[in-house]
């Protein structure tokens, strides 16, 4: 059923696009109530209002804590519509109904993400008003409509001009779900800032209740296996970055494990500051490397093991051009990605009509958690995205690194973080050589990884290795300089250290320590 919309009440504290919406409402004859900025901002655009308080009949109070919260708004948000009862209440009362609420919240998170917020900043940051008006308005969707979000008004006043200043039943019912999902997290925003603070107003990292929000992004055929099913959430507050905002321009639907992987091939690259290429299979990058151009970074990165790159995928933290594209076509993968696809790229790609080829725009940030899920509970952390200086490595054997060693180390470092533990990378002249991954003993991974650039026919001799730990004992460095290698970077932290770096300089290998660890499980 179509609801005419005779008379509105907005107040905002996000003014983005409310002028234009504001008088597209007034030309079509619609009663505006407003509040305080609001009020001033319509008047100052020409734009009738009536202050709610000239509308009450009673004055803002408390410093504006009170202005809303009267019965002639709530009485005209409530009333049902199909209640000739509730209808003869209000007009006694000489309430009239509202049937546009056009409303959003104080900026509390905003506020309280400054550094040394204080507290009493926060509380007066609490909307009272906007919650209850959003709510009630919501709740009785059947005859009112609600509007929460800026983003939404070029689409009402669309449908509001098609149908005479009518709004539908299904858009309504849209609205109010969308306002229920938002007083939800602005209440859960609150909980997580009040629960993290202690008696004496201090700020911890880790507030005593955590509620966090995601938004469905689409069902999928089955999860992890065919007799699993799935879903994929993205966050509802949204960080830059993220694979969660992937823009699809061609190819089947991601799967659970397209989307698992890409995010893994994502979070590789986009560390790298010159162009870069990730290959990932099954969570682990199989191939990564540097270069002058997309092309030579994705040439570099598929010779570490093409076998295993077949049906992969590949990640790039540059535009995706023509000439990388034409090589990409070649190979059989599952998923490219990059921060943006070239018209000649999309057109060549365009051939192979299964591959998903997906854009992220949004830079190179990070979510705020990262999470876990376990049986009745969940672990959260702060995400890896540690990564070193040369300064801050430690020569701790009698030969150091040389200057292009000490680079391929920050290189290897970097990838090693990515490759599941016990993590050993095999690297030189800017790409992964050999790369073993999710071994229980760190010496299987390091024969693993040596076995792997075998195969691909890479010669190790001269090459570095990251170890994502420290070497427990003595043969996994032995095993990597028999191999070839000539420098090792490792956190250190051992009770065998001094045999491990002893094995070193015996063996002429070169080590640094880190000081910090990249477990990833």
């Amino acid at each position: 059923m179509n609801i005419t919309i005779r008379r509105a009440l907005i107040s905002v504290s996000d003014k983005n696009g409310l002028i234009p919406f504001a008088q597209m409402l007034a030309d079509m004859g619609v009663v505006i109530l407003s509040t305080g900025g609001t009020a001033k901002a319509l008047a100052e655009a020409k734009i009738p209002v009536t202050e709610v308080s000239d509308y009450t009949g009673f004055p803002e109070m408390l410093d504006g804590r009170v202005k809303t919260l009267h019965p002639r708004i709530h009485g005209g948000l409530l009333a049902r519509r199909d209640s000739p009862d509730h209808m003869e209440a209000i007009r006694s009362a000489s309430i009239d109904p509202i049937d546009l609420v056009v409303v959003n919240l104080y900026p509390f998170e905003k506020t309280v993400a400054r550094e040394n917020c204080p507290l009493e900043e926060a509380i007066e940051n609490i909307d009272i008003g906007g919650p209850s008006m959003l709510r009630a308005a919501a709740k009785n969707h059947q005859g009112v409509a609600v509007v929460v979000d800026p983003a939404d008004y070029a689409a009402i006043a669309e449908e509001l001009k098609a149908g005479n200043g009518a709004l539908g039943a299904t858009r309504r019912f849209e609205l109010a779900k969308k306002v229920f999902t938002h007083t939800a997290a602005y209440d859960a925003a609150i909980s997580n800032y009040l629960t993290g603070l202690d008696a004496d107003g201090n700020r911890h990292e880790w507030p005593d209740r955590l509620t966090l929000q995601f938004e469905k992004a689409q069902e999928m055929r089955y999860g992890e296996n065919p007799h699993q099913s799935a879903a994929f959430y993205r966050d509802a507050n949204p960080f830059a970055g993220a694979i969660s905002r992937y823009r699809q321009i061609q190819g089947k639907e991601l799967s659970y494990n397209n989307i698992a992987d890409s995010d893994a091939a994502w979070e590789c690259v986009k560390t790298f500051d010159t162009p870069a290429c990730v290959i990932v299979k099954h969570a682990n990058p199989c191939g990564v490397a540097v270069g002058a151009t997309p092309l030579a970074a994705y040439q570099a990165a598929l010779s570490c093991d093409p076998t295993s790159a077949f049906g992969g995928i590949v990640a790039f933290n540059r535009e995706l051009d023509e000439a990388t594209a034409e090589a990409l076509s070649k190979l059989f993968v599952e998923v490219a990605l990059a921060p943006a696809i070239s018209a000649a790229a999309r057109k060549i790609m365009s051939a192979k009509a299964n591959v998903r080829l997906l854009e992220i725009p949004d830079g190179r940030g990070s979510s705020a958690y990262d999470l876990k899920r376990v049986g009745g509970g969940l672990l959260v952390q702060t995400p890896d995205t540690r990564n070193l200086a040369a300064s801050e490595l430690r020569v701790v054997t009698k030969l150091a690194p040389t200057p292009a060693q000490l680079e391929d180390l920050l290189f290897a470092w970097r990838v090693a973080k990515f490759v599941k533990s016990n993590a050993i990378v095999f690297c030189g002249a800017g790409r992964t050589l050999g790369v073993g991954a999710g071994q229980m003993s760190r010496v299987d991974s390091a024969r693993i990884a040596s076995i792997k650039a075998q195969n691909a026919g890479s010669s190790l001799e001269g090459s570095v290795v990251a170890s994502d730990a420290f070497f427990p004992f003595r043969d996994g460095v032995e095993v990597v300089a028999k191999a070839g290698a000539k420098a090792v970077i490792q956190p250190g932290g051992s009770m065998r250290d001094s045999e491990v770096i002893g094995a070193a300089d015996e063996l002429g290998v070169a080590m640094v320590f880190t000081g910090i660890r990249h477990f990833r499980h």
